[in-house]
């Protein structure tokens, strides 16, 4: 040994002049396996300009403790071997109370690598450590690509064979102090206490992919890595872990055989949209949804044709919730269909309610695309349907959005002729928003075709809504469908839609959205709205 650092000093309580000069042997420096491990050990430090191997050393307590050893070949300027640079890690994270016990309590069985109860504690330790030092910290997840499908084609012992051979290429590949841990499985976890750039991941995914000789075969694998670097991500230990695991899976759904960093921004939008989701799963069963109702009407007859159903959220903190607040939080995930069932369902009691009560009109009820294209769409339809036996199928029709049909075109009309089979309608909503519409309109069984509402508000200032309303007005006419107007809010809305040939409506002019209680209410007001009423006469 030609030199050593105070550490190395302090671990041996040996002075520099009783260092220099003598082998690591003589340190009882030593692998911690049988002297096979030390034959390979040695074979591999002359093959190698770079390896690294679990040691054991003896302190200046005299005492045996666990540690890593790199060792990094430096050669001079014509190639030839100069000397080597020897990094000794103590792996100081085990409790000095806990050091009698057997090594399997902190290292793996099979590799010899840490177990995930030290790699915990070495993490903790590596964290303090890059704080004090200002240095950077990276905790990489390495899941091995299909290895359960390998581990079961080649059989148990193959497959850990493999796992060993795996981890000792993956540790000829780091730096000093850094670390390889085995937390189960083929999940493995890499401490990198230096400034890591993408090349070296780059460099780590190459070398998994060169072929591994096991037991006479030829394996061929990937791996997919998460990573996440302290102190950008300021967290402690196990959430550390937790986020690399997370940025691992990521890897695995961008289609293996890469790596993914954790971005701890969009990780705590993740988080929120979670905890805004888990709230509204919490809503939905806790009974704070509502159904408001918003009044339909033919603007000649001044009869009430119907009334849409809306989605409101009671919520106990932040009052009456329109749909814009919440909606957005479960848009394409499976919470749509379970809000598509509830509304379904309230819907149906209300329309036994109003029944007792004497009056007798349909509810519209809007479906998301996601809950639409649900292959047992009808069957569960049916199933509510015979629920609520006094209730008339025709008094409920599904409003669809003119952009669901676009993402599955044969299963849309598929659930759209069996609900209409068991005598459920459609209508076609927000029309004139998407494209092909023409298509739609000759293909979609729908009975009413809903202009949108962004059209009809500024049709009498603007030109061009005005004149997509005038297109769709005369497309729904020569295809003979029925149309209603949404976002009507004055009677010159009226008078002007009625002139192009539109004679339903809903708006704020007509109606508000109302919760139930006050539908009965604003009914017999409804026939007292003589202004609107005189529109009969145009």
């Amino acid at each position: 040994m030609v030199d050593a650092n105070p550490s190395f000093c302090e671990l041996t309580g040996l002075a520099l002049s009783e260092i220099r000069g003598r082998s690591p042997e003589a340190f009882s420096i030593l692998p911690l396996d049988d002297s096979r491990t030390t034959r390979l050990l040695r074979e591999e430090l002359q093959l190698r300009d770079r390896s690294k191997s679990q040691i054991s050393y003896r302190s200046h307590d005299g005492q045996f403790y666990p540690g890593m050893m790199s060792i990094n070949r430096v050669r001079d300027e014509q190639g030839r071997i100069d000397h080597h640079v020897i990094v000794l890690a103590d792996l100081s994270a085990i409790p000095s109370h806990a050091r009698h016990l057997n090594r399997e309590v902190y290292f793996d069985a099979l590799t010899g690598l840490p177990n995930l109860q030290l790699l915990t504690q070495l993490i903790q330790e590596s964290i303090q450590h890059a704080e004090s030092r200002q240095l950077p910290l990276a905790i990489c997840s390495l899941d091995i690509d299909h290895f359960h499908a390998i581990n079961a084609r080649l059989g148990p012992q193959v497959g850990d064979a493999l796992l060993s051979a795996f981890a000792q290429r993956i540790s000829h590949l780091l730096f000093g102090d850094d670390v390889l841990a085995r937390i189960g499985g083929d999940e493995f976890v890499l401490l990198l206490h230096h400034g890591v750039e993408d090349s070296f991941f780059e460099k780590l995914l190459a070398s998994i992919r060169q072929p591994l000789i096991v037991e006479g075969q030829v394996i061929y694998l990937t791996a997919s890595l998460g990573v996440t670097s302290y102190p950008s991500d300021h967290a402690q230990g196990d959430v550390l872990l937790r986020h690399a695991n997370q940025a691992m899976y990521r890897a695995k759904q961008r289609g293996r055989d890469t790596y993914h960093l954790f971005d701890p921004t969009h990780d705590l939008l993740l988080q929120v949209r979670h905890e805004q989701r888990q709230r509204f799963m919490d809503a939905l069963k806790h009974g704070e949804l509502r159904l408001f109702y918003q009044p339909q009407v033919d603007m000649r007859s001044g009869q009430v044709v119907g009334v849409e159903a809306l989605i409101r959220w009671q919520h106990p903190e932040r009052g009456l919730l329109s749909p814009g607040q919440f909606l957005s939080t479960i848009d394409a995930t499976p919470l749509e269909v379970d809000l598509g069932e509830w509304v379904l369902e309230h819907a149906l009691q209300q329309l036994t309610q109003w029944q007792n009560d004497g009056i007798e009109m349909p509810i519209n009820v809007n479906i998301s695309p996601t809950h639409l294209l649900v292959s047992n769409f009808s069957q569960r339809l049916a199933e509510l349907l015979a629920r609520y036996p006094t209730v008339s199928p025709s008094l409920l029709k599904l409003e669809v959005l003119e952009s669901a049909a676009m993402h599955d075109v044969k299963a849309a009309l598929k659930n759209m002729a069996s609900c209409q089979a068991l005598g459920v309608s459609f209508a076609i909503d927000d029309f004139g928003t998407g494209f092909s519409s023409l298509t739609h309109l000759r293909q979609l069984p729908v009975s009413l075709i809903k202009i949108d509402q962004s059209f009809v508000r500024d049709m009498l200032s603007d030109q061009d809504d005005m004149a997509i309303v005038e297109s769709v007005i005369y497309m729904a006419n020569r295809f003979k469908r029925p149309m209603l107007a949404e976002g009507v809010e004055t009677l010159e809305h009226a008078k002007a839609l009625m002139a192009l040939g539109c004679e339903l409506a809903q708006g704020y002019g007509i109606a508000r959205p109302m919760p139930p209680e006050a539908v009965s209410e604003w009914l017999t007001h409804w026939t007292q709205r003589h202004e609107w009423r005189a529109l009969a006469t145009l």
